[in-house]
């Protein structure tokens, strides 16, 4: 009986999260071929993405964020992570991943990932945040730059100070990414500990016109996409440097 009452569980949780994170591609059933789906569905979260920053870049609130960006070597932007919960949870969403070059101090990109987690536990309800990650070294550029990477496990994660006293607390911070969120119109921290990164080679071949690695895009750079301008120079605006 109880056996029973699990695979049902387990059921209904998987068709929670099919319903609700399907539609928005968080959770690709399976490899595809580039397409201009993919094509405009890269464009598109590029400039979500550059929406996202700007409005961070604004609010009076996240003087932490905009004082640790111009230290940043690297930015991960989410426009949208949802979350739900049926007695399992789980969590996902799309982002891009730019890198600033130490030389020019200008920015590459971006490459195109994904990022998600589950859980377990009595839980029901679901929502939607947008997510900012900073990676303040070369040893949080070289996680992301991998094909996946475990938050917290195989990379250090800290939750960024929000709010009065974040411009002191960033001065505490040493971790190798740190995390800012906005949901329902408010700004904070957000634990990622145990969420997983992974990269979207699909948006990245149809985004850039060929098969192309975080690698190629962000140290080589041997590809570029001019629709991108905005989302560099928005980048450049907040921490400084070359434009």
């Amino acid at each position: 009986m109880r056996k029973a009452v699990s695979r049902l569980s387990i059921c209904f949780a998987t068709i929670f999260c099919i319903f609700l994170f399907a539609p928005f591609g968080a959770f690709p059933l399976g490899p595809a071929p580039a397409s201009c789906d993919d094509a405009v569905q890269a464009r598109q979260l590029v400039d979500k993405a550059r929406m996202t920053l700007e409005s961070f870049a604004e609010a009076r609130e996240m003087e932490g964020f905009r004082n640790l960006m111009k230290d940043a070597e690297g930015i991960f932007v989410s426009p949208q992570v949802l979350r739900g919960a049926f007695i399992f949870g789980a969590s996902g969403g799309s982002g891009v991943f730019m890198v600033r070059d130490k030389t020019k101090r200008d920015w590459a990109g971006p490459a195109f990932y994904t990022i998600g987690e589950a859980s377990f536990g009595l839980q029901i309800g679901g929502d939607a945040s947008e997510v900012v990650l900073l990676a303040m070294t070369q040893r949080g550029v070289m996680a992301l730059l991998s094909s996946s990477v475990k938050l917290g496990a195989d990379v250090g994660i800290a939750v960024g100070p929000v709010g009065a006293g974040a411009d002191a607390a960033t001065a505490n911070l040493s971790a190798d990414i740190i995390s800012f969120s906005r949901s329902k119109g408010l700004y904070g921290g957000v634990s990622l500990e145990g969420a997983v990164v992974a990269v979207r080679d699909g948006l990245n071949g149809a985004y850039y016109g060929r098969n192309s690695s975080p690698s190629d895009i962000l140290i080589a750079r041997s590809v570029k996409n001019d629709h991108a301008a905005g989302l560099r120079s928005m980048v450049t605006k907040i921490a400084g440097g070359k434009n």
